[in-house]
């Protein structure tokens, strides 16, 4: 890190206390294709971020917890997880196949094999409406109403995850349903739903705000071809303090000094007490920190 960097940590590092608000970043993906290549039915290939310069990272930063989100390029191969989970401040989520009868005891292996380090099951469903679920292929835009993803979601209650859904609004009736059919389960609900594009739908992902267990994060703002304030601002009203989470707050100085500003312009209207809930109180009673 240049010297800048380091100051710019340590600026941001100082500026909240971590034994009183920790800071928790809910979404990262790491990748290391060179050592752990990419699975063959991986939806796209980026470029490297391995493990142990975010470890660096985020100890200069004052990052107290990070969830790896397990990525599509891995597919069901966990191995760069495992690798990732080494260090004790992280967690991380699944990716399997919702369909797949055999996922549930997949589930209930992995979570034995590797207690308190797993928080969620993810699930993607970007599909449109005019277009059709997936029955097969890389694991995306499965059909929610199967009677697979229910039996995903009830071994998920299970166990004690949570379900973690990156999905379009047009999946929102769907996700509604299976929550109401799961009340004691946890749903996390990514990247704002991704009602941030020209096609809508916001109203559609505040309305699963309905279900107490549901979770709204501050994540993917970058996706977004309008505003992100209105949303930030309608979903606070929707969901509350208490039911908000932050994710993607950068992997090194330079983004997570931009993440912190806009943190702060989005969130500029709450109180501190709240805003330390979003940056990482919440985190770590959801996901036991």
């Amino acid at each position: 890190m240049t010297r800048r960097e380091l100051l710019a940590l340590a600026a941001a590092a100082g500026s909240s206390s971590s034994a009183a608000a920790p800071v928790i970043d809910t979404h990262v993906h790491l990748w290391e294709p060179a050592k752990f290549p990419y699975h063959p039915k991986g939806t796209y290939a980026p470029p490297a971020e391995p493990l142990e310069p975010y470890v660096a990272f985020v100890k200069k930063a004052g990052i107290d917890h990070t969830v790896i989100v397990h990525p599509e390029p891995y597919q069901d191969d966990h191995s760069y997880l495992w690798h990732c989970l080494r260090e004790p401040r992280f967690k991380g989520t699944l990716l399997l196949d919702p369909i797949d009868p055999a996922t549930p005891g997949k589930m209930r292996e992995l979570v034995k094999a590797h207690p308190k380090r797993l928080v969620a099951l993810r699930i993607h469903a970007m599909n449109s409406a005019a277009e059709p679920p997936a029955r097969s292929g890389p694991i995306k835009n499965r059909d929610l109403a199967d009677p697979g993803v229910a039996a995903c979601w009830k071994t998920a209650a299970d166990l004690g995850l949570a379900i973690q859904m990156h999905f379009v609004p047009d999946q929102a009736a769907k996700i509604s349903a299976l929550c109401a059919q799961f009340p004691g389960l946890t749903v996390v609900l990514d990247h704002m739903g991704r009602c941030g594009t020209k096609r809508g739908g916001m109203e559609a992902v505040m309305a699963l705000a309905r279900h107490p267990r549901t979770i709204f994060k501050y994540s993917g703002w970058s996706y977004f071809e309008t505003p992100v304030a209105p949303v930030v601002k309608r979903a606070y009203e929707a969901f509350g303090p208490e039911r908000i989470l932050w994710g993607g707050l950068g992997m090194n100085a330079a983004e997570y000094t931009k993440n912190r500003a806009l943190f702060a312009e989005h969130w500029a209207f709450v109180t501190a007490a709240e805003q330390a809930k979003i940056r990482g109180g919440n985190a770590a009673r959801i996901y036991g920190f």
